[in-house]
């Protein structure tokens, strides 16, 4: 197995970033076993049919497809959640959008609003730190909302209610949240980037967002004192160089206590504010 691994590290070097990580994930899907185990037992012999399957997924990975999209899943606030082309691939940055949320200063029973949910990364990863958070997450596609309940269901955090329908418009009627959080898309329509990596597979509805990024974003912001209480708050993702746009877009919407924080790469990724009617 040690020499199946890195025969197929060596064919991953140049379509990967990691080629040991995948070639390690696409070995222990195909085996039905976790990493550590490949650590386990290096001396195992995977029979020819086994190896045959590896072999496919490592040359679909060459290929440029995700690992994520190969295996079905990806983890994501440590929950397996299963992903597929109709959604975005959770990645850690996002990740800090959560820390963000869990360290305000909410009520227990707050209500709390993810827009675009996508696999119900970020709802999910809530409802499992705060049981008691009512939880709505929205998305405008009926396929990724499939998939964020299939998560929900798997993992058994069914508190969390997924509405159908583009950001805000579901929600005519109901009562104000405490929190609202999205990681909508934020790429400029033009960006080279949309032609490369994994973002080829994914979709492309939740990755563009106008000639600078900031569509879905300004939409967001312009609409959500009709749908926070008094004192709630918005917190964003974006682009590591959107963060002034997005402050001045939060203080010009009557949002304070504008901020931003940083991803673990130091990056200025998140950025949200309290409203003040």
């Amino acid at each position: 197995m040690s020499e199946l691994l890195r025969n197929a590290v060596e064919r991953l070097r140049p379509a990967s970033t990691d080629p040991t990580l995948d070639a390690q994930v696409l070995l222990a899907h195909v085996l039905g076993r976790d990493r550590g185990w490949l650590y386990a037992w290096p001396e195992y012999v995977p029979d020819e049919a086994t190896c045959r399957r590896f072999q496919h997924l490592v040359a679909e990975r060459c290929a440029g497809r995700p690992v994520a999209h190969l295996v079905g899943a990806r983890e994501f606030w440590s929950l397996p959640l299963r992903v597929d082309q109709h959604t975005l691939i959770p990645r850690p940055e996002t990740e800090r959008l959560v820390e963000v949320a869990l360290d305000l200063d909410l009520p227990d029973d707050a209500r709390v609003l993810d827009l675009g949910t996508g696999s119900g990364a970020i709802a999910l990863a809530l409802a499992s730190e705060r049981p008691r958070w009512e939880i709505v997450a929205v998305d405008a596609s009926t396929q990724a909302l499939a998939i964020a309940r299939a998560n929900a269901a798997r993992l058994q955090l069914t508190s969390v209610e997924f509405v159908g329908g583009n950001w805000f418009a579901p929600l005519a009627g109901r009562a104000r949240f405490d929190l609202v959080v999205s990681n909508p898309p934020y790429i400029a329509d033009t960006d080279p980037h949309l032609q490369q990596g994994d973002v080829r597979f994914e979709p492309r509805s939740a990755l563009a967002s106008g000639a600078d990024g900031l569509d879905a974003i300004r939409t967001i912001i312009a609409d959500a004192g009709d749908h926070l209480s008094a004192g709630g708050w918005l917190w964003l993702e974006h682009g590591f160089e959107q963060a002034g746009a997005v402050i001045d877009l939060l203080q010009a919407a009557g949002f304070g206590d504008a901020a931003t924080h940083h991803d673990l790469a130091g990056h200025a990724r998140l950025s949200g504010g309290r409203w003040q009617p």
